[in-house]
């Protein structure tokens, strides 16, 4: 007794297409998140060359000083079955430029590498900060800086949350009094003049400060 296979329904069929279509789809959305060493570009390139040529001078320098104090020595040696005596200084001269480029072109790369490592340390909390007072300066006091945990100037970075949350503690307060002085000038029966002052002062604080969840509702 032979049983034959039972094709899936249309539904069926659809169910997995449609599954299967949304789970590649949201693999395509989801990109690999790349490190990015280059935030401030112009910062990390000005500090990688000026810390290059640092390592430049540094071992022109110490040529020159073991140039100098070798001047007054003498040195022989072996020239094709010939002794030859010179200057110790021109003698060591061709296999201490030899050694030195060698060394520069090692220890720059790795000089690249690791100042480029810890200029990101630095570039990024700066790239942060730098984001931090734009949007504090654009009026939102809700804007926190958040650095990673290996991430340098922690310090100003809380300095600059406890003064963004004091600043809009201070102005929800102001916020509060005009609000509470346009009641009672309501409640006086001042002139409407002045209760339409008050309601344009209020209305160009909540506007052009954000201090709280409670903003977008008002504005919302």
């Amino acid at each position: 007794m032979t049983c034959a296979a039972r094709r899936p329904s249309k539904s069926t069929r659809n169910f997995f297409t449609e599954n299967s279509r949304g789970f590649f789809m949201s693999q395509q959305a989801a990109p690999c998140k790349r490190r990015q060493y280059f935030i401030k570009k112009g910062f990390q390139f000005h500090f990688i060359i000026k810390f290059c040529l640092l390592l430049l001078a540094g071992i022109i320098l110490s040529t020159a000083l073991l140039f100098f104090f070798n001047q007054d020595t003498l040195t022989s040696s072996f020239q094709n079955s010939r002794l030859e005596i010179k200057s110790t200084a021109m003698s060591i001269l061709p296999a201490l430029l030899y050694t030195n480029l060698i060394t520069l072109l090692i220890v720059s790369a790795a000089t690249v590498a690791v100042t480029l490592f810890v200029s990101h340390k630095i570039a990024g909390p700066m790239f942060r900060i730098e984001k931090g007072l734009a949007e504090a300066g654009g009026g939102d006091l809700t804007h926190r800086i958040n650095f990673r945990k290996k991430d340098q100037m922690q310090v100003l970075a809380d300095s600059f949350n406890i003064m963004t949350a004091s600043l809009a503690d201070k102005i929800s307060g102001i916020d509060a009094e005009v609000e509470s002085l346009e009641k009672l000038a309501g409640e006086l029966a001042l002139p409407d003049h002045f209760i339409a002052r008050l309601a344009g002062l209020r209305v160009l604080i909540r506007a052009g400060f954000r201090v709280g969840r409670e903003d977008e509702e008002r504005t919302g």
